[in-house]
């Protein structure tokens, strides 16, 4: 996804092929896989539906940058993933003392992009944030502002 080469056909192909085989993926294949397509805007509905049933199933397992970006892809690409939001919100306000600034402010935007209601999340989101806030760049300012 890095490259910014236009490869949809490759895309087109690793998107069948991991859907197949997602209920193999840990959570980092799946966090990378959701940040990959959402990077390149690449429209894979299927695989995106199947990535965030397994990532609802092993959200426990996620680590706070696994968390946040894949809040961030699935908000990037407006993929309806209600359960997913759910589940990440609740392991993300359980582990959020363990985020860095990029991982707050990445998961506030994603929230609040998809307006996804999750109060418990922003409340924990905002108490670690102004413990931090010394560290955020201007980026992360404006990202959970």
């Amino acid at each position: 996804a890095t490259v910014r080469h236009d490869a949809r056909a490759l895309f087109n192909s690793v998107a069948t092929e991991a859907t197949r085989q997602v209920g193999q993926f840990n959570p980092q294949d799946l966090a990378n896989t959701a940040w990959a397509y959402a990077t390149v805007c690449h429209d894979a509905p299927a695989l995106f539906d199947c990535v965030a049933t397994e990532a609802t199933r092993q959200v426990g397992q996620f680590n706070p940058q696994g968390l946040a970006n894949t809040a961030w892809a699935y908000a990037t690409v407006r993929h309806d993933a209600s359960e997913l939001f759910d589940s990440v919100a609740m392991e993300a306000a359980r582990q959020v003392g363990q985020f860095k600034p990029q991982e707050l402010a990445n998961t506030a935007w994603a929230y609040a992009t998809v307006r996804h209601d999750a109060r418990a999340l922003f409340n924990s989101v905002a108490t670690e944030a102004t413990r931090q806030v010394g560290q955020f760049n201007p980026q992360n300012l404006a990202n959970t502002a």
